[in-house]
């Protein structure tokens, strides 16, 4: 990696950055802040980027410089003047001050993958406070132009819904040369509360078919905001963390304290869509803190999905047991309802054993699952303490969160703030005599309710509760994760109501979903590798009794394609569907280390939610996994971007191919009448 500062006549000073896939430039004057003005994959490539500010601060009595909805150009960020950088292994680091409030903010921009982190740190070097309203996490300029702008909602059960529209709609040409003013569009998604993907996702991208595009996340579990917005024949992406203006973040810096803001994660690729997205899954590989353990990518079974739902007991486990080990799976995961008093809603935090529901004890069934070759796992709400638990009456208020000196409840169950010594000290006891008594090899860490917008306890607003209580939780987790390296966590909230890279850069997979029925299922896998990498994403696999042999394959189909979660009463399946269960696993076996190293590539596009043909292409380079998921009738798939290869069906091999035919060497699937799924191979 290299960084200098060039002089050039007529120019202003320049900093050069540049690491393989990476080219930026900045530079600086005595009448503006630090701007990038160029972002390239290589010196010769072209740049995306238009001159922008890095950075933008807003503290309290600021005026703004602009009238719309768009958190840009506050009074502090304006002023920042350049006061030195340097370069430190793969960090290029900026430094800036206000000479007017004393604020200093240092820039640090980590090479990650073809990707840059980037975070910010203000310091109050003046004698009197200063209270923080927001600052941005990265800013990034492209010129207005034929762009489509790219964002998702997230709701439970219907996760990972994309919309790709022109961004000449989203921000339409108001004239403002008429007018005599600037443009004031602004297109925006907000977070709200403490559901980071529950509403919308914290990820977008805005890409031009032949390149270059620009992708990028918001990495924490708070609040965050993310924008794009006219500003003088430009458009600005935004990212930003928690807001006074959307999360009643503030946070004041008493004299030579500091805030760091949430990372930002940006991606330039030269193509369009799929080549932004294939980057952004590279850097999201790059930023992740990986274990050795977590190279396994084992099967996991869990006994929850469709199964017992909350409900376990020896007699139960027993069965199930027996049958996922038979199908293929290598760890299994009691679900909820096995503590306190049997009740897994209202009885979270008392994590002892539930007594009377294990005949021989809750041992005796990990023992089977020890005796079946698996590895056996539990689930934890550790944020969570049901209002009727001894946990509720045992811990101190300070370990809640709380708004105006009551505790949040939020439909019976209380929030552990993890700043509190003795929240993270109750769930260390937890996890670390489970381990121990046990023997446990897997976590679920679920996360079931929203508890609003945050806490106020020692915190200046809420939001800002909200945000100290999730990086206080994720350096639990990578300490329990230290303490137990052969321990895997799984992180999930309601399904994916929390996918966001705070987490996931240190948990080992997630659960993409709580959708129960496998026909909505196909939407939210092939839709998942956007906002988490292939291998992490926990798809369910959930075959019934009830359902027909295509409807089998079809629901197997979603778990080949990401991280595959078993779960269902594979016992009773009868041989023709429980063969299909286990070839699944096997290919998905097969494949999974490939699957690691896949780019997402959508062929139909992103997925709509009642599209009736669905399709996902996981693109490990000379080979490839192609998914068709059949939803409504008959039809012929064109498949123009598969032009010169050659496409056949892997799995599954005991019904019928589909029909493949290349019309002008572009293949062609038949696709029959749905529900019905294939696994086609790309070569």
């Amino acid at each position: 990696m290299t960084s200098t500062e060039p002089q050039h006549r007529d120019r202003e000073p320049a900093i050069e950055w540049a690491h393989p896939g990476l080219h930026l430039r900045f530079d600086h004057a005595d009448d503006h802040p630090v701007r990038l003005v160029h972002w390239a994959t290589g010196p010769d490539v072209p740049s995306l980027a238009a001159p922008c500010a890095i950075v933008d601060v807003s503290t309290a009595g600021e005026h703004r410089a602009r009238h719309n909805q768009s958190l840009l150009l506050w009074g502090a960020g304006l002023r920042l003047r350049y006061a030195g950088h340097e370069t430190l292994g793969d960090e290029l680091r900026i430094r800036q001050h206000d000479p007017e409030n004393g604020l200093q903010v240092t820039s640090v921009f980590r090479a990650a993958g073809p990707g840059v982190q980037i975070r910010h740190t203000v310091r109050n070097a003046a004698e009197a406070d200063r209270m923080l309203l927001s600052v941005s996490s990265g800013l990034v300029s492209v010129p207005e132009g034929a762009h489509d702008l790219l964002w998702g909602e997230g709701e439970w059960l219907a996760e990972g819904r994309w919309h790709q529209r022109p961004i000449a709609e989203l921000l339409p040409n108001v004239n403002p040369e008429f007018h005599g003013r600037r443009n004031r569009g602004n297109f925006a998604v907000t977070s709200h509360g403490s559901f980071s993907s529950g509403e919308f996702l914290p990820t977008g991208a805005l890409a031009i078919e032949d390149g270059p595009s620009i992708a990028w996340q918001v990495e924490t579990s708070a609040g965050w905001h993310w924008e794009a917005t006219q500003n003088e024949g430009m458009v600005t992406i935004g990212v930003y963390g928690p807001t006074d203006l959307h999360h009643q973040f503030a946070h004041r810096l008493a004299s030579g304290e500091e805030f760091t803001t949430v990372p930002a994660g940006f991606c330039v690729a030269d193509g369009g869509r799929d080549a932004a997205f294939a980057a952004l899954t590279d850097y999201r590989r790059a930023i992740r803190d990986m274990r050795p353990v977590d190279a396994r990518l084992p099967v996991v079974y869990n006994d929850f999905m469709n199964t017992l739902m909350g409900g376990p007991s020896t007699e139960k486990e027993l069965p199930l047991i027996e049958a996922a080990a038979k199908a293929g799976a290598e760890y299994y995961c009691i679900d909820a309802g096995w503590f306190g008093g049997g009740n897994w809603w209202t009885d979270a935090g008392d994590w002892r054993e539930a007594p009377g529901h294990f005949t021989g004890g809750l041992i005796s069934v990990f023992d089977a699952i020890r005796a079946n070759g698996m590895r056996p796992g539990l689930w934890l709400e550790p944020e969570a303490v049901g209002v009727g638990s001894k946990t509720a009456q045992e811990l101190p208020d300070e370990a809640f969160f709380q708004r105006f000196g009551r505790r949040v409840s939020e439909t019976g169950h209380h929030q552990l703030d993890f700043r509190h010594p003795a929240a993270r000290a109750h769930l260390d006891e937890a996890v670390d005599r489970l381990v121990d008594e046990f023997g446990l090899s897997f976590f679920k860490l679920d996360y079931n309710v929203n508890s609003g917008v945050g806490t106020d306890v020692d915190a200046d607003g809420p939001g800002a509760g909200l945000l100290g209580h999730t990086r206080a939780f994720r350096d639990w987790l990578s300490d329990a994760q230290a303490r137990h390296p052969g321990v895997l966590f799984e992180v999930c909230s309601s399904g994916g109501m929390r996918i966001d890279y705070n987490l996931l850069s240190v948990a080992h997979m997630q659960s993409t979903s709580d959708q129960q029925d496998f026909r909505l299922y196909a939407t939210i896998a092939a839709a998942a590798p956007a906002s988490v990498v292939p291998e992490q994403a926990g798809n369910w696999a959930y075959p019934a009794e009830s359902m027909s042999i295509e409807e089998t394959a079809f629901a197997m189909t979603a778990g080949v394609m990401g991280r595959l979660y078993l779960s269902g009463f594979l016992g009773g399946l009868g041989d023709d569907r429980f063969a299909l269960v286990s070839e699944a696993v096997a290919l998905h076996k097969d494949w999974r280390h490939r699957i690691a190293e896949a780019h997402p590539v959508w062929p139909l596009g992103l997925p709509g939610w009642d599209d009736e043909v669905v399709a996902l292409q996981l693109d490990a380079g000379a080979e490839s996994l192609l998914a068709l998921w059949s939803r409504g009738e008959a039809a012929e798939i064109a498949l123009p971007g598969l032009r010169g290869r050659n496409v056949e069906q892997v799995y599954p091999v005991a019904l019928p191919e589909w029909t493949i035919r290349t019309d002008g060497a572009a293949p062609v699937v038949e696709v029959p009448a749905g529900p019905a799924a294939r696994i086609l191979t790309v070569r």
